[in-house]
């Protein structure tokens, strides 16, 4: 009897997450980002704000656990693409993901400006956190596939002593990070194409190139032919 109220009351607790997480997510859209307050959110769900912070601590966790959300929506999006194509090479997975990724942005606007305003936490902090695993996840999906177009046809890198200083002692750190999965060079590759990938839609979906574009797929597409003559796809 013990064991079945406690599952109903996790059932319970779990509903009313997800309802916070649902009430959270829909002031977001429609109010912005200013809009996720912690009273603002009760008030959505019919409880008082220190009513909720019996879910979560204060406002920073609110927005964790939201983000989390976030990023584990993107992953999904991401992960579907890279199976439907899973007998396909790894370049033509690699550009299914890009193409996915660029898709639910543009479909969720403002929960991908929530995720760029929440940057991935580092490993020494939090590295157990819902928001900090989710993060992987979502970073996982294109170092994966990138890890294994380095294992089966390595791409051009350079050399680490043509590297500044301060850039190789980095790059060594996070290979280190990623348990040497991607040698310093590979990953200086890896992370310039993902910087250059990002950053161009983070500027499309922020509306930061519409004073020139009005439809940004083609420089979308243009930029993936770029990185795929860098990763020698």
């Amino acid at each position: 009897m013990a064991a079945e109220a406690g599952s109903r009351r996790q059932r319970l607790r779990r509903a009313t997450l997800q309802e916070i997480h649902t009430a959270a997510r829909s002031l977001l859209v429609e109010q912005g980002s200013a809009a996720v307050t912690i009273n603002a959110v009760a008030r959505q769900v019919g409880m008082s704000g220190p009513a909720l912070y019996h879910y979560y601590a204060g406002h920073d966790a609110l927005v964790g656990a939201v983000t989390a959300d976030f990023f584990h929506e993107l992953a999904t999006a991401m992960e579907h693409a890279r199976d439907a194509h899973a007998a396909a090479p790894v370049g033509e997975r690699i550009l299914a993901v890009c193409r996915a990724m660029r898709a639910w942005a543009r479909t969720h606007p403002a929960e991908f400006g929530w995720i760029f305003a929440s940057p991935i936490a580092s490993p020494n902090r939090q590295p157990d956190s819902d928001r900090h695993q989710a993060g992987q996840r979502f970073e996982h999906v294109l170092l994966d596939l990138t890890v294994e177009l380095w294992r089966t046809r390595p791409f051009p890198v350079p050399e680490p002593a043509d590297l500044p200083e301060s850039l190789r002692e980095q790059l060594v750190a996070y290979s280190a990070g990623i348990d040497g999965r991607l040698p310093p060079g590979a990953a200086h590759v890896f992370l310039s194409c993902w910087t250059r990938l990002y950053g161009l839609l983070c500027m499309e979906v922020l509306h930061q190139l519409d004073f020139a574009y009005s439809d940004l797929e083609p420089v979308f597409e243009e930029c993936l032919r770029d990185l795929a003559d860098v990763l020698d796809l």
